[in-house]
């Protein structure tokens, strides 16, 4: 393990079982620290991850439950103008249309 460490190849130290090391009484002390401080900062890493990733699942959750009370809170929009003043309108309309054609 501290030569997988010495050669800063963390991936291989940990499926050697880097997080699961416990120190013997004959460990070299050095080696023992260096081990030690590679745990607590992994450690620190993967919980800084696991607070981010509820953080994000966190926001989308709400984030979509706002969109849901958003949508279910919307009136359906009927036109603000009576049926005649519509079809009037929507006549007047296409014959704009029809003219900007030629």
């Amino acid at each position: 393990m501290s030569r997988l460490l010495a050669a800063d190849d963390i991936d291989a130290a940990i499926e050697a079982g880097l997080m699961g090391f416990a120190p013997c009484p004959a460990c070299d002390p050095v080696v023992v620290a260096r081990v030690a401080a590679e745990q607590k900062r992994l450690a620190t890493a993967w919980a800084a991850r696991d607070r981010y990733l509820a953080r994000k699942a966190r926001l989308a959750r709400r984030a979509e439950e706002r969109e849901a009370r958003r949508a279910s809170s919307l009136p359906e929009r009927k036109s603000a103008l009576p049926a005649a003043a519509a079809a009037i309108l929507a006549r007047a309309k296409a014959k704009a249309a029809e003219r900007t054609k030629r």
